[in-house]
């Protein structure tokens, strides 16, 4: 894990796009430029080519998907591809039959770098949607880190894997982050902006995997540190979802080590 490429993000300024779930495409932008990238949301496939081109990566949310727009994510993805741009693909509610159809298409013409999913979703690409419902897992998913792992290998990407404890692996290793808070869960909008924040981190990393880990391992942390900075319950999403975007914007790599500390551990 590089806490520094926090450091680097702020000094670097790394241009990501994002093809937007509607619902959160404000808060994700406004977390892309907290953190310290430069975001770009775009609706026109026209565009594509030279918005991938200034992009130092793109981020595919399907959270509120069309034909037009599954249309502009396959034409920029395939240029993010073309170009070498870290692709990060966010199947929302992929469990769900049509969803599921829309992102086999989508990956059977461009390639992840990185599927970000909460452990519901992870378990509907792995091929049991038992756990899966809407958006959101349903219980306890067993055998979190293997089904990782397996997305992972399958796609031959990094799978990230959000949810109590998150789980990143490259299909060979698997890494598990346990730092964040329950509060992500109450506030809609987390994961979409991990997704567009992962984006930020492999703009600055050539190492896919460290990016990956330190992306979630640092937004986790961010969010713990706000919990406990502004002393929030689980009855304050609303006010969590503010102290978490000025804690992008705010909180320092030293800020961040202790609540990291023993709390990044690569799974046997």
């Amino acid at each position: 894990m590089k806490l520094s490429l926090l450091d680097k993000i702020r000094q670097n300024n790394p241009v990501v796009l994002t093809v937007a779930n509607t619902v959160t495409i404000a808060e994700v932008a406004n977390a892309v430029n907290a953190i310290g990238a430069s975001p770009i949301m775009s609706q026109a496939k026209e565009e594509a080519e030279e918005l991938v081109g200034i992009a130092g990566a793109v981020t595919l949310n399907m959270g509120t998907w069309t034909a037009a727009q599954v249309e502009q994510m396959l034409v920029v993805g395939q240029f993010a591809n073309q170009q070498q741009r870290p692709v990060i693909v966010d199947p929302v509610a992929v469990g769900l039959p049509t969803r599921h159809q829309q992102f086999e298409r989508l990956i059977g013409a461009v390639h992840p770098t990185v599927i970000r999913a909460n452990a519901g979703e992870m378990a509907a690409l792995s091929g049991d949607l038992s756990n899966s419902k809407g958006i959101d897992a349903t219980g306890t998913i067993k055998n979190a880190a293997a089904i990782a792992k397996d997305v992972a290998q399958h796609f031959h990407c990094i799978a990230v894997m959000t949810g109590e404890t998150d789980f990143v692996s490259d299909g060979q290793r698997v890494v598990s982050v346990h730092v964040g808070t329950p509060l992500f869960a109450t506030h809609v909008g987390s994961g979409d902006m991990l997704s567009s924040v992962l984006g930020a981190f492999m703009a600055v990393e050539t190492d896919t995997f460290e990016a990956a880990i330190t992306a979630t391992a640092t937004f986790g942390a961010i969010g713990a540190w706000v919990v406990e900075r502004e002393q929030l319950s689980l009855k304050q999403p609303g006010t969590f979802g503010v102290a978490l975007m000025d804690g992008l914007s705010q909180a320092t790599v030293a800020q961040l080590a202790p609540y990291l500390k023993n709390k990044v551990v690569e799974e046997s």
